[in-house]
């Protein structure tokens, strides 16, 4: 199995990201597969929407958010091995042509380490802050994709569509990886799924750890994906996953690791982000945290 932990982002670990080149160093160090970001361009004070498209509210701890690709800089500057993800940016929010600059720019740092995953969001303020239609965002990723795929690979680049346009341009710088890093999408309805099966190298579920695990749920959403590709010409076996793991309040790290390898032995992800800004405050808990859990993983 490949353990990766968030960088710490949100919450209290916001207020010290003065100490994430040290945290993604010393991960690195303990064994960590992968380093991750997420995304809040803001949090609502009076939200229309809730948390994930639920209720009217949105948890505290994602009130301070540090900026995302800053932290996927320093952390590829100081790494030489892990990955690195995110898990997920909205897309939607970003300029087509600077998205695809700032991850052109992660991707080289890193030698060709960058996982960008990508979803489209709950938060309609988040949409109304980047000047974006909250009802169009499905649509809008579509062409988002499609747009980086040509600034990533085009030599100059153009992009024309219904929502978004780039002008033709000089694209020479490229990413490492060729022809472009691999796309991963955040999905949990069938619509979203049908999308990945069509498009993404990668799929980028969600649980909360040990309170909440749909197993059936995982396993069902996976065979819809795998019959997906298929209907799409695709080899389901190309389409990777990577669990992203939101550590419960209280949750010992033990139960935590129970819980991943139960995940494992019936679903056969390999590959889990876990987050621990609900149950640590600090940077330095933080490492703590994860290199407990790396140890007893079995990381090596």
């Amino acid at each position: 199995m490949r353990i990766g932990f968030a960088l710490p982002q949100f919450h209290h670990q916001a207020f010290e990201v003065a100490r994430v080149a040290d945290f993604a160093r010393e991960t690195e160090r303990a064994g960590a597969a992968s380093l991750w970001v997420g995304d809040r361009n803001l949090a609502a004070v009076t939200p229309r929407v809730g948390y994930r498209g639920q209720g009217t509210t949105i948890p505290p701890e994602l009130n301070p958010a540090a900026d995302p690709f800053v932290l996927l800089g320093v952390a590829a500057a100081v790494t030489e091995r892990v990955q690195l993800g995110s898990h997920v940016l909205i897309a939607p929010l970003y300029p087509a042509v600077q998205l695809a600059r700032a991850l052109i720019t992660i991707d080289l740092i890193s030698h060709g380490r960058l996982l960008p995953g990508f979803g489209i969001g709950w938060s309609p303020e988040e949409y109304e802050a980047a000047g974006q239609d909250f009802a169009r965002r499905s649509a809008l990723l579509d062409e988002v994709l499609d747009a980086l795929r040509t600034v990533w690979t085009e030599d100059p680049a153009e992009y024309s569509g219904a929502l978004l346009s780039v002008p033709r341009h000089h694209a020479p710088l490229k990413p490492a990886r060729r022809p472009h890093p691999a796309v991963y999408l955040g999905a949990l309805s069938d619509r979203a799924l049908r999308r990945v099966a069509r498009r993404a190298d990668g799929w980028l579920p969600l649980c909360v750890v040990p309170d909440y695990v749909d197993i059936p749920g995982l396993v069902t959403q996976r065979a819809s994906l795998d019959r997906w590709a298929r209907e799409a010409g695709r080899n389901p076996a190309d389409i990777d996953t990577v669990l992203r793991d939101n550590v419960s309040k209280g949750a010992g790290v033990r139960s935590v690791a129970n819980a991943i390898r139960l995940i494992h032995d019936k679903t056969g992800i390999d590959h889990f982000m876990v987050d621990t800004m609900y149950e640590v405050d600090t940077v330095e808990q933080s490492f703590l945290y994860a290199r407990e859990l790396l140890t007893l993983m079995g990381a090596e």
